[in-house]
């Protein structure tokens, strides 16, 4: 009798637990719909990933690092126009060229990015919940999504995996295309390679010598031009590199008051 009572007790026991602190037994959701805008956001799990060009080739990548980064939520696609021109419309800035191409769901490009910034503050305070750009550690980690390869579906870049100039599409080196033309990286995420380049927080280190092993942002120091322009990085390639310049470790910088036909930015949004 004293070991059923022991048992019972302790099965009730478990049952109030679980009733009382349901969050214990919930899994994050895989996605989430921004209600104001409609985004939709991927959960990305976190982990600890190897950054940087295993080959030691791209003098820009290397040395490569043990990066750990903490779950978050990222865009599933890059931000389009319609998302974009939503903004600067309510808050009454300029709205950028599209050089002809179309709006609507196709990337938004010549934005700077104090543009990309603006963009995710005014996220922020409209959904009520924290938006920025990611970090080049968290962009490089959900770019990847899980693998260890050079490109996201393997090394070998092969045809229609991208939009690049030569990756076997439409729009090689022509322009932008919509978003989610291409199949998504393993993460859910499209376009992570190609159509356009994508701001992130960090600013220009040619080296990870000293680059934060927490997944966060590298923004103190960094270069500056001749005119005292502090460089930001962008990741990606786009619709007007070539295929070698589309693997998930390649790093580029631009000003951040630049604003090009081939840069554009994705949103990260905090759990």
């Amino acid at each position: 009798m004293k070991i059923f009572r022991f048992t019972h007790e302790w099965l009730a026991l478990l049952v109030l637990l679980l009733v009382t602190f349901p969050a214990f037994a919930e899994e994050p959701a895989a996605t989430y719909t921004d209600e104001p805008t409609g985004m939709t956001f991927v959960y990305i799990p976190g982990g600890t990933f190897t950054m940087g060009d295993p080959s030691g080739k791209d003098p820009l990548a290397v040395p490569e690092i043990e990066v750990t980064v903490k779950p978050f939520y990222l865009g599933k696609y890059e931000v389009t126009f319609a998302e974009y021109d939503q903004f600067a419309k309510e808050t009454k800035r300029e709205l950028p060229d599209d050089e002809g191409w179309g709006r609507g769901i196709r990337p938004v490009i010549n934005v700077s990015w104090d543009d990309a910034v603006a963009y995710t503050k005014w996220l922020s305070k409209k959904s009520g919940k924290t938006f920025r750009l990611p970090s080049e550690s968290e962009w490089e980690f959900a770019a990847r999504g899980g693998t260890t390869t050079r490109y996201p579906w393997g090394d070998d870049f092969g045809r229609s995996n991208a939009n690049c100039n030569g990756c076997g599409t439409p729009w090689d080196g022509k322009q932008t295309a919509a978003v989610g033309s291409f199949t998504a990286n393993p993460y859910g995420l499209y376009d992570m390679i190609g159509n356009v380049y994508e701001w992130c927080l960090d600013t220009q280190h040619e080296s990870y010598t000293k680059h934060p092993t927490n997944g966060s942002a590298r923004t103190s120091g960094g270069y500056k031009d001749h005119r005292g322009r502090k460089f930001r990085a962008n990741r990606g390639g786009s619709w007007f590199q070539p295929p070698v310049e589309m693997t998930v470790f390649r790093r580029c910088w631009d000003a951040e008051e630049d604003k090009r036909h081939e840069l554009g930015f994705r949103v990260l949004m905090e759990p």
